[in-house]
């Protein structure tokens, strides 16, 4: 659940104190933390001197990775270590909500809240300030929630080059003004991760889906190769949805059949919470029914004193935000991501981690990984307004930029055919 009802949005600012950090970097507690609950057992760091220099430079840096697992934001700790830096970062505030342990420790490494149910100005203002300041990086990922897919990138969000342009106009104003603030310069690095498989990828697949088939009831199954039984329990779980909200399972090919069951799901959720349509797509759609489920909740307490009828409620309200976050989870399963061409074993695992997630909450992470973080030059943040009716260069730019390097790193991966 990504709604957040136990308690209204109240903005977490970050700690901005530095002995916090550099406790978390010599206890190297993110190392342990990602070899024990992510997997991530190594790291390598290509390209850092392009971060370096525009330490040297004192720009003011943001630093844009795409995100495909949870495991990003501690990642994004082993170059700040290596360069004996700190960073800021945004972090949704259903993180600040996962029990009290872990919204003391991300705040103390950076982190400040973003709510992605609204419009979050003190979030927004926070990021400016940080990167008007340059004191630290800040680490945003542009692609607003974790993807889930390594080798695709999905659509980015337009309010990073928002945040950037705001901060780089100020930066020169106080430039202008005769202020000492380095270059003055606000920068964007392209940061691409690239998680590859280090372990016996077969046999904890196999172990894996001997599980999942025996929580299926079947069993004496006939031999089969691995990308052969991924896609037949994908086809199991999608009918067990399509069961469960359509009533019974579909006919037709698996794509057709996931993008029905995801429309109908945010048509339940649209027509239960009498909203219309976004043309704008799942995502679009997704934010717009939690938003809305976030503040009639609210609205609710305020204004009803019987705790049955709020419970009740709650409970409604809490069926929509659940079928718009089963409609992304859906929408993360690329048609061609098993193409027997293409298949790689991380894409594999991916793929069986993702249905793990979806089906019994979490995924097992006990398949060693080692995570590649590569930086690309900085982009300059022009001052200057982008054109009128036409999506922001820099957005352009940041997008070819993160699409080329992780298509690239894709092929470091090893293919099954």
């Amino acid at each position: 659940m990504t709604v957040v009802f136990e308690r209204p949005y109240q903005f977490v600012p970050p700690i901005k104190s530095a002995w916090w950090p550099w406790l978390v970097q010599r206890l190297r507690i993110y190392d342990y933390h990602l070899r024990k609950k992510e997997g991530v057992v190594d790291y390598e760091l290509r390209h850092l001197d392009h971060l370096k220099n525009s330490l040297d430079a004192k720009h003011g840096i943001l630093l844009a990775p795409n995100h495909c697992r949870y495991a990003d934001p501690l990642v994004m700790g082993w170059p700040a270590r290596a360069l004996g830096i700190h960073v800021h970062a945004m972090a949704s505030w259903h993180l600040f909500n996962d029990g009290w342990l872990n919204a003391f420790a991300i705040r103390r490494m950076g982190a400040f809240s973003i709510f992605r149910e609204g419009n979050d100005r003190q979030s927004l203002e926070t990021a400016i300030e940080v990167l008007v300041e340059a004191r630290r990086p800040l680490v945003v990922f542009p692609e607003g929630t974790t993807n889930r897919t390594n080798d695709e990138l999905k659509p980015l969000l337009d309010g990073v080059a928002f945040m950037a342009r705001t901060a780089a106009k100020r930066r020169q104003k106080q430039m202008d003004a005769g202020e000492d603030r380095g270059s003055g310069k606000v920068v964007v690095h392209p940061v691409a991760i690239k998680y590859l498989c280090v372990g016996d990828y077969q046999s904890w697949a196999h172990d894996q889906l001997d599980e999942f088939e025996n929580q299926l009831g079947w069993r004496r199954m006939p031999k089969r190769d691995l990308r052969s039984r991924v896609m037949q329990l994908a086809e199991a779980q999608l009918a067990l949805k399509e069961t469960q909200y359509l009533g019974g399972s579909r006919a037709g090919e698996l794509p057709a059949r996931r993008d029905a069951l995801i429309d109908e799901l945010l048509s339940q959720a649209e027509s239960g919470l009498g909203l219309e349509k976004d043309p704008d797509g799942v995502r679009a759609r997704v934010r717009q029914i939690r938003a809305t489920a976030s503040s009639r909740y609210f609205e609710s307490a305020a204004d009803t004193n019987s705790a049955d009828e709020l419970r009740r409620h709650g409970n409604e309200l809490r069926r929509h935000v659940q079928a718009a976050d089963l409609a992304q989870d859906l929408s993360s399963f690329p048609d061609s991501y098993l193409c027997k061409e293409d298949l790689t074993d991380t894409r594999l695992i991916e793929t069986i981690q993702r249905m793990q997630e979806s089906i019994n909450g979490k995924a097992d992470h006990s398949i060693p990984l080692k995570a590649v973080i590569e930086f690309a030059p900085a982009i300059e943040v022009e001052t200057g307004r982008p054109p009128r009716g036409e999506r922001d260069p820099l957005m352009v730019e940041l997008e070819q930029q993160l699409q080329t390097m992780i298509q690239r790193l894709s092929d470091e991966a090893n293919k099954l055919y």
